[in-house]
């Protein structure tokens, strides 16, 4: 079955249009209005990096479902030894962060927008 150079392109042109749309979704974003979170994807799993001194946040977390998840998320106020089971979600122009200790029953979460 041979396609159509129109059928062709609009398949290349749907395939590029899903590839910006997902590839858009990391870069730079705003936390608590000031901190500025660089939040990439390197090996197919999602960290996320503050750009002032390079402390790191998300550290390798991976796809599940619409989520990111991972166990080794860290929060600036917190001493650095410390590590919580986090999860991410990002939307077009937001991102959402949750990180919970003691199993799921302490969780603290913040939405970073896009810059």
């Amino acid at each position: 079955m041979k396609l159509s150079t129109a059928m062709r392109i609009i398949a290349l042109v749907g395939a590029t249009t899903i590839a910006v749309n997902s590839a858009s979704a990391f870069g730079l974003y705003v936390r608590k209005g000031k901190d500025q979170v660089k939040v990439f994807k390197k090996g197919g799993k999602l960290y996320c990096k503050r750009q002032s001194d390079g402390f790191e946040m998300c550290n390798g977390m991976t796809k599940q479902g619409n989520a990111w998840k991972g166990k080794r998320m860290k929060h600036p106020d917190m001493p650095g030894f410390m590590t919580f089971n986090g999860t991410v979600v990002i939307k077009k122009s937001s991102l959402s962060i949750k990180g919970c200790a003691v199993g799921n029953s302490m969780c603290r979460g913040e939405v970073w927008k896009k810059k």
